[in-house]
């Protein structure tokens, strides 16, 4: 589980009568693992399914009901609401949604909305024909147009026997959700980027390939502080990970053919227009600059295809004892693409110390590329690890990163590529 360093962040959760309370629980344990002060405030009907005392003890603060309420402190709705980062009401029920749109304040909860000043997020629980009415479907969509970030329902059985959309998002989503709106930057914020991830797999036959021991688990962290920090990105991998956010698009591939096919038609998007679906449906995203797209090539490619690649199954009967395989140089993708007008970082795995600086400082104008991410793997950052160590190199500077979960990494990675705008002509 990807959980980002919250310390400092100060997050409200309201939550409301709804079956999918217990999540919410869920929910706040997030945050206090990435260490955020966490409040929360409930509706009355939300105490009928959990009772405050829960919230209290996860959190360590007084749960602001209407109740407790006490304006001889700041356990009130008007500094809850303004000394807070980020609001999410989750689960929020139809009742309290149809409210929102309204601007009616009648609970504790909405006047804690009303007060707040930030962009706040919703994420429905409710019966499916209650969000199919069209007095639902309209207030969530007064809500969209007002800047309200809203976390779709899933389509489950129901808690009523019935089957549709109205199920909570999971916890895990509505927690990125949240660290997104805290952790956005103008710089990356609708900035496309490109990133390819993982050991390509070059087909012997229908069941045998050659590959490599990459995980892509450094290419997906990429991913997610890129979607954290507000950017357009397209991840292109042989390990999808399917615990990351949905709005990240995710593009599948095997071989390196196959991934150079469809690295150059994203980086052909990325300079003409956005590219994911959560983007296309931003009307924020519509006559916006378009700011230098990114590539980052952490994929590690094979360096050999076979040859004569066989259909169906190689009996071993038939191969007799031993077996040579005649092989090719497989396409240097990195070298091929057209990186003209974006601005592309390289990565490097290598395992002798001694060559391992002058080999990624030679990938720079080999590959014509604008810095290399080097990797010299070790006990503790080897192939599968959670872990990384990175210096990255560019043709101006230097920087050097120690062991460090890959999340981490990657944000230290973001901040060390954002100077290589510059040498964009």
């Amino acid at each position: 589980m990807n959980l980002v360093d919250l310390k400092g962040k100060r997050v409200l959760i309201g939550v409301t009568g709804s079956i999918a309370v217990y999540k919410a629980c869920e929910l706040v344990r997030l945050f206090i693992k990435s260490g955020a002060d966490v409040k929360v405030v409930m509706s009355s009907s939300a105490t009928k399914f959990v009772s405050p005392l829960t919230f209290e003890a996860l959190t360590r603060n007084r749960v602001l009901t209407e109740d407790s309420e006490d304006w001889a402190n700041d356990i009130n709705h008007i500094d809850y609401a303004q000394k807070c980062d980020t609001f999410i009401i989750a689960p929020a029920t139809a009742n309290t949604i149809n409210k929102l749109a309204k601007g009616i304040a009648d609970t504790i909860l909405l006047q804690c909305a009303l007060a707040y000043r930030g962009n706040l997020i919703i994420a429905p629980s409710a019966n499916t024909q209650m969000l199919k009415s069209h007095y639902t479907e309209g207030s969530l969509k007064m809500l969209a147009v007002n800047d309200i970030d809203i976390v779709k329902p899933v389509v489950k059985t129901l808690a009523c026997g019935d089957e549709g959309e109205g199920a909570l998002a999971e916890p895990l989503d509505i927690y990125y959700r949240g660290v997104k709106n805290l952790l956005s930057d103008e710089f990356w914020s609708n900035r496309r980027v490109v990133i390819t991830g993982g050991g390509t797999r070059e087909a012997i036959d229908s069941v045998r390939f050659i590959s490599n021991n990459s995980s892509g688990k450094m290419a997906n962290s990429l991913a997610l502080a890129l979607y954290f920090k507000g950017a357009d990105v397209c991840l292109i991998t042989t390990k999808r990970d399917n615990s990351m956010p949905k709005e990240i698009y995710t593009l599948d591939v095997e071989d390196a053919e196959e991934m150079f096919e469809y690295t150059t038609d994203a980086i052909r998007v990325a300079k003409k227009g956005v590219m994911s679906r959560a983007s296309l449906n931003n009307p924020n995203a519509i006559g916006m600059i378009q700011k230098s797209p990114y590539l980052f090539m952490a994929a590690a490619v094979a360096d050999y295809r076979v040859k004569y690649k066989q259909d169906g199954k190689l009996k071993k009967s038939m191969l007799g004892s031993e077996w040579n395989l005649e092989l090719l140089e497989s396409i240097d993708i990195l070298k091929s693409l057209d990186k003209s007008g974006i601005i592309s970082v390289g990565f490097k795995a290598e395992k002798d110390e001694a060559t391992a600086k002058d080999s990624a400082t030679e990938m720079i104008d080999k590959k014509g590329i604008d810095a290399v991410c080097l990797n010299i793997l070790g006990k503790d950052n080897n192939f599968g690890s959670d872990l990384n160590e990175v210096t990255c190199i560019s043709k101006s500077r230097e920087e050097h990163f120690k062991l460090d979960s890959k999340l981490n990494i990657a944000f230290n990675i973001l901040s060390f590529s954002k100077e290589l705008e510059s040498s964009i002509e």
